[in-house]
């Protein structure tokens, strides 16, 4: 009998269910790991072996008493770090040095490195302590924001409108920091977006551009629609930028997902990583083009060609959106609106009756995918679906 290879994905949320699967369909045993037992993602890997992913050394441990033949981050910078510095240390494919993933997973790391090569970001300066960085809030034309320079999904981020309003906010941001520094960046007012690309050998052979939805959390995506209500060149442009940080950073083979805010028609760099985006983003490019894009993710971190991957526009007009109730308390239901039920071409839902809800801001408790007839229709109907779509509370 044929051993399979095994691979290790440095997690197991919903978000990287598409990553087993397609792992799966490419003949890996695949491994799920973490800190969470209850994440929904182990319920579709071969084997479960729970280990904190942000921990590279004990990560490290375990790809070595597993003997894993690759390693796959999940949809998380903690993660993407982690797979980069085992993969280093096993000598495995698919990965960047430890060191260019700590740039470019570290907010104030890229923020420099941007600054010295002309990438278009943010106007920023790092800082590692709440003293040093009142000292020079004078630098800064307000309103700024500020962010720990080591977290996602909008956690810990804030806009300070008055430079005395900046400390409490300086400290909640250094306090929930593991690194312990933050970075503070000039506001940059526009329409926000995401593109995904793929390199391959240097250069973008596809990218998925999308324009962000925002529901209560005004740092947290909610929803996601494509195709991109943006100038045509702008694709070009922050592909452009992306070869151009590939070349300099001598990036490998595989996903390069940007976030950009366009301002004024000029796209800005806003943040950059090695892995794939959260809330199942990958099946929405999937659903939205026909590309297997969980495949060539899982194909390239494990060192197998990618060479048959080039460009398909999306098809149609999508919207990937996220179930977040209005309120904290106790889940009752979720109503559908019949208007927008039969636009919904796939679905994954987790929420329970009587779960309680801590914290409305963050919490999701489904994803959507839809298709629309035209794109008045996805960005009108997107901004409606809340409500459309809404959590009942007791």
């Amino acid at each position: 009998m044929t051993v399979k290879r095994k691979l290790l994905i440095a997690g197991g949320g919903y978000s990287d269910i598409p990553l087993i699967l397609a792992a799966q369909n490419l003949g890996f045993h695949v491994i799920t790991s973490g800190n969470r037992a209850d994440d929904l993602g182990h319920r579709y890997s071969d084997e479960c072996c729970l280990q904190d992913f942000s921990d590279k050394d004990a990560m490290l441990r375990l790809a070595e008493s597993l003997k894993i033949d690759a390693i796959c981050a999940s949809c998380n910078d903690f993660s993407a770090i982690t797979a980069a510095y085992v993969a280093e240390h096993l000598k495995l494919p698919g990965h960047d040095s430890y060191e260019t993933s700590l740039l470019i997973h570290h907010k104030d790391r890229y923020r420099d490195f941007a600054f010295e090569n002309e990438i278009p970001s943010p106007r920023a300066k790092g800082f590692d302590s709440v003293s040093a960085a009142m000292d020079e809030l004078g630098i800064f034309d307000f309103p700024i924001m500020v962010k720990p320079v080591d977290l996602t999904g909008g956690k810990g981020i804030s806009k300070v409108d008055h430079i005395a309003d900046a400390r409490p906010v300086l400290e909640t941001a250094f306090e929930i920091s593991r690194a312990k520094r933050i970075v503070i960046e000039e506001y940059v007012e526009g329409t926000r977006h995401g593109i995904s690309t793929f390199l391959r050998n240097g250069r973008v052979v596809f990218f998925f551009n999308d324009n962000e939805h925002y529901f209560l959390n005004p740092y947290l995506v909610s929803a996601a629609s494509t195709p991109a209500q943006v100038p045509e060149n702008t694709a070009s442009t922050v592909c452009a930028a992306a070869e151009k940080m590939a070349s300099l950073l001598n990036l490998k083979t595989g996903i390069f997902h940007i976030q950009y805010i366009l301002q004024r028609g000029i796209p800005v760099i806003i943040e950059i990583c090695r892995r794939a985006p959260g809330d199942l983003y990958i099946q929405f490019v999937k659903h939205a083009t026909g590309v297997d894009y969980p495949a060539y993710i899982v194909r390239a971190a494990s060192g197998l060609e990618c060479d048959d991957l080039v460009q398909v526009a999306p098809n149609g007009f999508y919207t990937r959106h996220c179930i977040m109730p209005h309120h904290n308390g106790i889940i009752n239901n979720i109503t559908i609106d019949p208007e927008i039920s039969e636009k919904i071409i796939d679905q994954m839902l987790w929420w329970k009756a009587g779960e309680r809800i801590d914290n409305h801001l963050i919490q999701k408790q489904g994803i959507v995918f839809l298709r629309f007839k035209s794109k008045d229709e996805m960005l009108c109907e997107t901004e409606k679906l809340p409500d459309l779509i809404h959590v009942d509370m007791k």
